[in-house]
């Protein structure tokens, strides 16, 4: 957290700093309103805490300026005075909270934590409805998956930007949440955009938002996805797509650190980390001239390729497991397990469509299936199956998707019942714990989920 601390009396402003250093919360001082208004040009910050009587630009005339430039940082407003209209004024014009001098320390990191909280729960919420739910997390243990995880790791904490590359259907986006739920931000939201799926007109205002009145239909404020962002992640899917006209203005974004909404009249900085993914050949579209070659450089700082299933074939029995169980918690039914010989089949097949094929085919195979077991039979796999077989340790030797049935008690067999419980972790993990969101990710109701957390004894 980042704080901006207005006050014209350097011994209360040096104290308010001190305070908040003691309580683990950056912060940086200005003198009055103008020199308050030339840091919020330049930095992104969390909150104010403005006195409100200073010479030259008060804290009200700082708030007003704030909110007439577009700033949605929420503002304290402290006063000396404790004037009911001062108070009230300050309220309308978009004070979060008022405090009167001299307060209590703790109570004034109190109001500065809940304001800060409640302004990223409600961008939260917006990026919500405007980007794909998580679900799903990396699963793998693949030589080259190894790799990806441990170079994911390396980059993790660093804020290098980053891009993505891999097949349609490889997991690209899930690679983008797996940094983002390993770094520092992970508390941050993360958004997913995909650059191909919004048109061309309509994705700079997606991306920096607009101001009233600034084109037809503009009939209010709307926040761009790099603000909702705040200090988390943006994840820009088939950057490869992007138009050549906002490739100039993306480039300036990554360069400059600031933004500026459709019909806006000043730049806003911006602290999101940026990782962007491509299936597309990127170095031919910047031969072909259909990508800048400097943005390019811009965004392959860091470069992580996403295997395609063919070439981790092992990995399809955890896989499948994995997608089994998914589908058993959302439809509290299918079957159990997946027959040696299914696994066969599987791992003979090329996969064009990579783990998203796999998913679509289990699924359809699981819904005709009426047994416990998923057999060859059951799977629909497309023509120009190629010769291959499981690999050796996988071939029905305790793995996950491999297990021939059920234990003596008549239960699911316990591999099966591990994958389950994995992906109920993995669905927690993925909303930071919260029940109602991880119901809503593995597709069933939050009672069930009660009862599937007793059951596999998850607190």
């Amino acid at each position: 957290m980042k704080v901006l601390i207005v006050d014209d009396e350097r011994n209360i402003r040096e104290s308010i700093q001190r305070l908040f250093g003691l309580d683990g919360i950056d912060s940086v001082t200005a003198e009055d309103g103008r020199a308050g208004a030339a840091r919020l040009v330049e930095e992104a910050f969390d909150a104010v805490v403005t006195d409100l009587k200073m010479p030259g630009m008060g804290g009200q005339e700082l708030l007003e300026w704030m909110r007439a430039e577009g700033l949605r940082t929420p503002v304290v407003m402290i006063s000396a005075f404790g004037e009911i209209e001062d108070a009230v004024r300050a309220l309308k014009s978009g004070a979060s909270d008022y405090l009167i001098k001299p307060f209590d320390p703790a109570e004034l990191i109190h109001r500065v934590r809940g304001i800060v909280t409640n302004r990223k729960r409600e961008d939260m919420l917006e990026a919500g409805s405007r980007t794909a739910p998580p679900g799903k997390r990396l699963l793998g243990e693949a030589d080259s998956m190894r790799e990806l995880s441990d170079l994911i790791g390396k980059v993790a904490y660093s804020d290098t930007i980053v891009l993505v590359t891999g097949e349609s259907g490889t997991g690209k986006e899930v690679v983008a949440r797996e940094i983002h739920a390993r770094s520092q931000r992970s508390a941050e939201p993360f958004i997913a955009v995909n650059i191909g799926g919004v048109h061309a007109e309509l994705m700079e205002s997606e991306l920096f938002g607009h101001e009233k009145g600034s084109f037809t239909g503009a009939d209010a404020r709307k926040l761009g996805l790099f603000e909702l962002a705040g200090k988390g992640t943006l994840f820009l899917d088939e950057i490869g797509e992007m138009p050549l006209p906002l490739q100039v203005k993306m480039l300036r974004v990554l360069q400059e650190r600031k933004i500026r909404r459709l019909g806006g009249s000043r730049d806003m900085p911006i602290d999101a980390r940026i990782i962007s993914a491509t299936n597309r050949d990127i170095e031919a579209l910047v031969r072909d001239g259909r990508f800048r070659e400097d943005l390019y450089y811009r965004l392959n700082v860091v470069r992580l390729r996403v295997p395609p299933l063919r070439e981790r074939a092992e990995d399809i029995p955890l896989l499948s497991a994995y997608i089994l169980a998914r589908l058993r918690l959302r439809s509290g039914r299918g079957p159990t397990r997946i027959s040696r010989q299914a696994l066969k089949a599987l791992a003979s097949y090329p996969f064009p469509g990579n783990i998203r094929e796999l998913e679509n085919i289990l699924e359809r195979a699981a819904i005709y299936c009426d047994g416990e077991e998923l057999e060859e039979e059951g799977l629909e796999l497309p023509h120009g199956r190629q010769e291959g077989q499981l690999p050796a340790h996988d071939a029905g030797q305790g793995h996950p998707a491999g297990d021939p049935g059920k234990d003596a008690g008549g239960k699911a067999s316990p591999s099966l019942e591990a994958a389950e419980r994995k992906a109920i972790i993995l669905a927690l993990e993925e909303c930071r714990g919260n029940r109602t969101h991880t119901a809503v990710a593995l597709g069933i109701s939050r009672r069930a989920l009660l009862y599937k957390l007793k059951r596999h004894g998850i607190s």
